[in-house]
Parts: C-alpha cells; structure tokens; sequence
C-alpha cells in the first residue's frame, strides 16, 4: 500500500481486517518499521479519537509524531489556482505540501465539507491537493465525503463479534440537530459491500446518499421493517443528500431504542447524542460494542500504517 486515500487503496480488505485484528495481540512486533520515521497529523477539524488513535498507532510503530491544527497553527491555506492571493489565504497548497513533505514520512489529514457546495465537496479538493504536491504518502483521516479508517474500523468490529457467516447489517439513519457529514455513512456502505453480510440501508424518504456509493444496496425507508432479523445496527445520522448539506426530518421517531435494536448489537462511530440519536437504554446495554468500535479505530490505523511503512 503506497498511500490510503479511500478503500480503493486496500489491495485485500480480509486480508487487512485479519491483519488488524492480530496486530491488536501484538502491538509492538512491527516497531522496528516506524524507527526515525515521522508522521505529520494535519487537522482542519477538532477530534478526539481519530487524533489519539492515530498517534497512538503510530507509536505501537516506532514513529514520531507531529501534530498541527491548520485552522490555528499555521497560515490560511489557499487551493485554488490562478488566484490572486491578497485575501486572507497568506500560503499556496503548493509549497505548503512540499515544505510539510520535507519534514515527515507520511501525511495524514482531516478535512470536513462545507455542506454548501456539493461539487465543490464531490472533488475533494483538501486531501487530492495535498496528495498532489506532497512528496510522501497521504493517509485519509477523514475527508469531506469519506472516513475509511472508520469503515475499516467498523469491518474489524464486525468480523470480532459476528456469529454466523453472513450476519445482517443495517445502516440506520437518526436525528440530530445539526447538519452532518456524508463521509461516515459513504466509507460504511461501500465496506459493507466489499465483505461478506447482508447490508440494508433504512432513512426517511429524501434522505438517499449518494446514488454512486450505495449503487444496488437495498434501501427500506420503514425502519422497523429494515431492522427484522438485525445482527448489528450502525446509527448514523446525515444531512440531505439532494438537497445539499439540509436538514429536511428531524423525526424523533427514528431514534433508536432498545425494543427497535431487538438482538442486535448496536454501533456508532461516536461521539453520539444521547437521547437524541440513540437512548440511554441502548448505549448503557451489553448490546452496545461503540467502545470496542473505537478502540478498533487504533488497529485500523496502525493496519494501515505498518503497510505504508513496508513500502517505503
């Protein structure tokens, strides 16, 4: 693996996921991969554990880790080209890259969307820039419409806690105040189509992601009837779709319960609203697996990483 910029990347996603899950017995058995190597963690957006799961699995690997809040520590970034920078933008994505590419062996970047100009968030102009005036490979921490570490982390819960070959899974929309991300619900659904489940996709109607990500995935706009049979249940809220970065429901009914969950054991990426997204009941029951969920964000990065490093 040369960079990881999406799941594409991935050149065996089982192969990967039993990687993952043996790297968790044995942390420290590649450090020698990561000595007087030095990853650069670039954050546009605040976070918690994608942060601390990063660095940590950098660490396990024998790297140093540097750490900058490009919304604070540095000069206004500027992307586009052509343009006459006597605004606020003060450094061009050009030099800027090159120069963080002197200083480190791998790059890994956050970015949110704007959620105002879907085109402008379909090309994802952050994490392609830096992927392309970088020198030393990119990692995607997460980007406007894709998280793949999580997904990589959601596919390692799955296959630690499913108990039959070809489990049920189904992503459930939920409210939520603000308008959020696609990137989550995107990185899920083409995972869940890579591994072996059965994946249902339920939301209120008008709610549809992106035609190009879902493509045949079921999709069941009754929830209860979506969740017959579920052996796991990731809920995830998500701005509208078509109509970009809005928020068109916010049905409490679709907040999930214990009597909705039923056997299944519940994810979500975190953090999460209680009693607004899921109640107290479920997060506080042994059906709940979120905390495992995001220790495993710890192993699909340092997964991750130990295959990048190999090809350095």
């Amino acid at each position: 693996m040369k960079q990881f910029l999406d799941l594409e990347d991935i050149p065996n996603i089982n192969t990967i996921i039993s990687d993952a899950i043996s790297l968790k017995k044995e942390p420290f058995s590649f450090e020698y991969l990561g000595k007087n190597k030095t990853i650069g963690l670039l954050f546009f957006n605040s976070s918690l554990r994608t942060r601390m799961s990063t660095q940590k699995a950098a660490q396990n690997l024998g790297m140093n880790t540097m750490i900058m809040n490009l919304n604070a520590d540095v000069w206004g970034l500027e992307f586009e080209d052509g343009t006459v920078m006597n605004a606020g933008t003060a450094e061009h994505i050009k030099e800027a890259a090159a120069v963080i590419s002197q200083y480190v062996d791998i790059i890994a970047l956050r970015a949110f969307p704007s959620l105002t100009d879907k085109e402008k968030d379909l090309e994802e102009t952050v994490i392609k820039s830096f992927q392309k005036y970088a020198s030393v490979p990119v990692v995607n921490m997460e980007s406007a419409t894709a998280h793949p570490l999580q997904a990589l982390a959601d596919a390692v819960t799955i296959a630690e806690f499913q108990q039959k070959k070809k489990p049920k899974v189904v992503l459930s929309w939920a409210p939520h105040p603000r308008a959020l991300p696609h990137a989550v619900p995107n990185s899920f659904a083409k995972m869940m189509q890579l591994i072996e489940v059965d994946f249902v996709i339920t939301h209120p109607e008008g709610y549809e992601l992106n035609p190009e990500i879902t493509k045949n995935t079921p999709i069941i706009y009754n929830q209860d009837e979506a969740l017959k049979d579920a052996d796991f249940v990731y809920v995830k809220n998500w701005s509208s779709f078509k109509n970009y970065g809005q928020i068109d429901c916010t049905d409490q009914n679709w907040m999930m319960t214990l009597e909705k969950l039923g056997n299944a054991k519940f994810m979500h990426c975190l953090p999460v609203r209680r009693n607004v997204v899921v109640t107290d009941e479920v997060l506080n029951s042994s059906q709940s697996i979120v905390i495992e969920q995001a220790n495993n964000r710890t192993w699909s990065a340092q997964v991750v990483l130990k295959h990048i490093l190999e090809n350095l």
